[in-house]
């Protein structure tokens, strides 16, 4: 239990409220990808952050260049783990009303984009291993980037899997 924890709640009160966000207000797959980056990003970060952390810039208090590197790249390992292998093999299940999935292996740009540099609908689409790394990437950034904030100064534990929730959603909102 962290000091500042004595005297507050407890971090599992604030990761059972970013699961129950995640969970409730966005698709199945982002929700889970929220959980899986705080899981696994988080624990990245700060086991990286403590160990190198001294040799790398400090980005704000308590947080440093090789913490957020970690994040990133983790978050780049688990989004194309789990898009790319996991959640194509287990999903959808029968009591889905609809299609659970945000992301289904496709990126298209805005039409706004698409006309004003002269590309058909097909030009616009990137598919398979090419639009899985870019959606890898994107999360590993979010994963980082979220990791980093601080908002209130608001528990990580809800923080992460929010705005990495957040960062998701709105990226496949406009590239879906």
């Amino acid at each position: 239990m962290r000091e500042t924890e004595y005297a507050g709640w407890n971090g599992v009160i604030w990761y059972l409220l970013g699961a129950w966000i995640v969970l409730r207000f966005f698709p199945k797959d982002i929700g889970v990808m929220g959980i899986l980056l705080l899981s696994w990003c988080d624990t990245a970060a700060s086991t990286v952050g403590r160990a190198y952390g001294r040799y790398t810039p400090r980005i704000r208090q308590g947080k440093s260049l090789a913490g957020s590197l970690a994040a990133f790249a983790v978050g780049v390992v688990t989004a194309a783990v789990f898009w790319g292998w996991l959640a194509p093999r287990t999903g959808p299940f029968l009591d889905d009303l609809d299609w659970p999935f945000m992301f289904s292996g496709d990126l298209m740009l805005p039409a706004g984009i698409r006309d004003l540099i002269g590309l058909s609908e097909a030009q616009s689409i990137v598919s398979g291993g090419l639009a899985l790394g870019v959606m890898s990437v994107w999360t590993g950034f979010t994963a980082a980037a979220s990791e980093v904030v601080d908002i209130f100064g608001w528990d990580d534990n809800l923080t992460i899997p929010v705005l990495s929730g957040f960062g998701m959603w709105g990226f496949l909102k406009i590239f879906r």
